[in-house]
């Protein structure tokens, strides 16, 4: 809503939030209060016969029933779902992933992925755009040209993730909490986080074979932010150099996407705030490996600002429409 609100073609009709319904957008969000938004409702009490599209935030198994009820409503509505239910392109795979089979995979088929980079073609005309997750999103702008290209090898990627606590949501949590959190690193879903399969999906598919992915997140005591680092194996490239230089050519005219010069290493704080992803490759000490870095926002390129760049696709504008802002900083 903060970015969309200054979109020319978008305006909020209908804002949606259960535990909410009832309150003005300043009692939840008082950053938004200047933003003229409506009130909050119940999902229900939302005609979506007269509405364009929907932009989902909502836990996985949520929005797949959601989905499924509107657009029998609404079958010319398109929805950016930035939640988990869409991001597998064979609905069978979410049930071992996420516990429960898929209520709508009828509708998967007119799901696209939404890596905006790598999939504009499908994103521009599917009804269901799913926005991957923060960490698949960093993790793949970094690799998949260097996969498709093949100059990494496939066999052997680990992948160490880090990011701030928003991305365990606003629900209070203990370990989130200030006190828990704060001055304190913490590896979580050692082993067994979500989105490695949905990492492993798509790197599969550039590679033409199933590959698996060795992936640890981390909970960074910082509000928002995130950073991935990737040690391959080198296959057709010979060194970093060459890696970066496939990175920097597949990227070329991208408005997104910065593969920064030899030795600048990525940060966070490159990217606070804005849309933008940089990216870097440095030569492991051990022979025939890489490291790769990236670095996003996982609230804008991770999240929200990614919807509104598939909004802008999808219906049209300017891909730059509304996110066009720099990095904060400090």
């Amino acid at each position: 809503m903060r970015l969309g609100v200054r979109h020319p073609g978008l305006k909020f009709v209908a804002l949606t939030a259960n535990t909410h319904a009832g309150k003005p957008m300043a009692s939840v969000f008082p950053h938004l209060a200047m933003a003229g938004l409506p009130d909050l409702v119940a999902n229900e009490d939302v005609n979506f016969s007269d509405i364009d599209v929907v932009f989902c935030g909502l836990p996985h198994g949520t929005s797949q029933k959601l989905v499924a009820d509107i657009a029998q409503e609404n079958s010319s509505l398109r929805v950016i779902d930035m939640g988990a239910d869409f991001r597998f392109r064979n609905a069978e795979d979410y049930g071992p992933v996420y516990g429960a089979d898929h209520v709508a995979p009828h509708l998967q088929e007119k799901a696209a992925y939404g890596l905006t980079e790598h999939n504009r073609d499908a994103i521009r005309d599917a009804q269901i755009i799913a926005c991957p997750g923060c960490y698949p999103t960093a993790t793949l702008l970094a690799l998949l040209p260097l996969v498709k290209s093949g100059a990494i090898s496939t066999d052997d990627m680990i992948i160490d993730a880090k990011s701030g606590v928003t991305g365990a949501g606003r629900a209070p949590k203990q370990n989130t909490l200030l006190a828990e959190a704060g001055e304190s690193l913490t590896p979580y879903g050692v082993g067994v986080h979500r989105h490695a399969p949905e990492i492993e999906q798509e790197i599969g598919l550039a590679a033409g074979k199933k590959v698996a992915v060795n992936f640890t997140p981390h909970l960074i005591p910082m509000s928002r932010g995130e950073l991935i680092t990737a040690h391959v194996k080198l296959d057709g490239a010979k060194n970093a150099d060459e890696a970066r230089k496939i990175l920097a050519d597949a990227y070329e005219g991208e408005p997104f996407i910065r593969v920064a010069e030899k030795g600048v290493i990525p940060s966070t704080g490159h990217v606070r705030g804005s849309n933008y992803c940089v990216i870097n490759v440095f030569d492991d000490r051990i022979s025939g490996r890489v490291i790769v870095i990236a670095a996003i926002d996982n609230l804008v390129k991770g999240s929200a600002g990614q919807a509104i760049q598939n909004f802008n696709v999808a219906f049209g504008y300017p891909e730059a429409t509304a996110i066009e802002a720099l990095p904060l900083f400090p």
